[in-house]
């Protein structure tokens, strides 16, 4: 990774616990970070753990990128932090939010969880913020594994150091379960059975979301909120999904990451290849230009979303990642600035299809058969002087 992006890194044992890590070092409590309204609830409880208010940003409707000439000028004055989110891959533009922050003296943070092999303004995504993550559960397909990615090769041994005073102790018991896992989920998925197994971890109460976003709890939220930054008040959100955040990994883990990471060049150049295909089809949004990213997921657009999910399903193909409703509307004026401008957030959040390129002829298959119609996006979320792609101010 150090290779890859030119800067210091540091391996952490999940995405979210390396930003925690980051927004502690670089925000004072209380500080105000600007961020996507569509992005994974944990990112956001990860932000409130760290004692910050989460303020959400206006959106480009077709990236969910954000939308910089949108965020008022109070706004930005008022800012401790801007984080990125480079949903499925897609860039925030990077080069402008970094001219933005250097220009108030502010840090950037870029979640890359989506985007390891993506670029921005001619550089690797995570290249610009003063400190950046990545997910090594994604492209590299480890299920484990994270990195901090610092500017200043100078804060690598204190940001190591202050990460190895949050990790819990290995376990045998997670090391094998975790050994176990990746031939299970091949047995699950050889036999047919991924519905059948999700509704019976169901019954079982094994699964922390009845839907999209897990239940907010606001009393409870609002008890560890008075107590931030506290990573431990803020635990029965932030490791959702991921029990094992903070848990010091081991050999198997590392292992494994390390395979994955010796396979990635091949899965960016397959993603690639699938990007452009599904890119290509009459769900996708206006191509931009220049070259096409290895995107983690394509955002398709539909009308029916719930339909084109069940047309996926019967093909084996699960979809995820999807952030519904925007955290404004998830959260609420208790915990959250919402956004001056609410509406590409819901539309994006409502009609995006998060599609594996992986797996992007199959999907067009299915969707072909379904007879999905595209979504069509409301006059009023194309602003005048904006490119139809939705990825900036137009230059024609």
């Amino acid at each position: 990774m150090r290779a890859r992006l030119g800067r210091e890194c540091v391996y952490v044992p999940s995405c979210r616990l390396g930003l925690y890590v980051a927004l502690r070092h670089w925000c004072p409590p209380g500080g105000r970070v600007l961020m996507s309204p569509v992005n994974d609830d944990v990112i956001f409880f990860v932000v409130l753990a760290a004692g910050l208010r989460p303020v959400q940003a206006p959106l480009n409707a077709l990236d969910a990128s954000i939308d910089i000439d949108a965020v008022p000028e109070e706004t930005w004055g008022s800012l401790s932090a801007v984080l990125t989110t480079n949903l499925y891959g897609n860039p925030d533009p990077a080069p402008r939010l970094r001219a933005r922050c250097d220009a108030l003296g502010i840090p950037l943070f870029e979640d890359a969880a989506h985007a390891i092999g993506s670029e921005a303004g001619g550089r690797p995504v995570g290249a610009w913020g003063d400190a950046s993550v990545f997910s090594l559960s994604k492209h590299a397909g480890a299920q484990a594994g994270g990195i901090l990615s610092l500017a200043d090769p100078d804060l690598g041994d204190a940001l190591r150091r202050t990460c190895d005073g949050l990790l819990t102790p290995r376990r045998t018991a997670s090391e094998l379960a975790y050994a176990v896992r990746p031939y299970a989920e091949a047995a699950v998925r050889g036999l047919g059975l991924r519905r059948a197994a999700w509704a019976a971890m169901g019954l079982l109460g094994l699964t922390e979301r009845d839907g999209i976003r897990m239940p907010l709890r606001p009393e409870r939220l609002a008890r560890a909120a008075g107590v931030a930054p506290d990573l431990a008040a803020h635990d029965p959100w932030v490791r959702v999904d991921m029990h094992t955040y903070r848990l010091r990994s081991g050999p198997l883990r590392l292992r494994r990451i390390r395979r994955g990471l010796g396979r990635l060049d091949e899965v960016l150049e397959a993603s690639r290849e699938g990007t452009e295909l599904l890119l290509s089809t009459r769900w996708a949004r206006p191509r931009a230009g220049g070259g096409t990213q290895p995107l983690f997921r394509v955002p398709l657009f539909v009308a029916d979303r719930d339909a084109a999910i069940a047309a996926l399903a019967r093909r084996g193909i699960v979809v995820g990642y999807l952030y519904d409703p925007p955290l404004d509307d998830y959260a609420g004026k208790e915990f959250t600035d919402p956004s001056p401008a609410p509406g590409a957030a819901r539309w994006f959040a409502r009609h995006a299809l998060p599609v594996d390129p992986l797996r992007a002829r199959e999907a067009v298959e299915a969707l072909e058969r379904s007879g999905a119609r595209p979504a069509e996006l409301p006059a009023e979320l194309t602003r005048p002087g904006t490119r139809a792609d939705g990825l900036g101010p137009s230059r024609d």
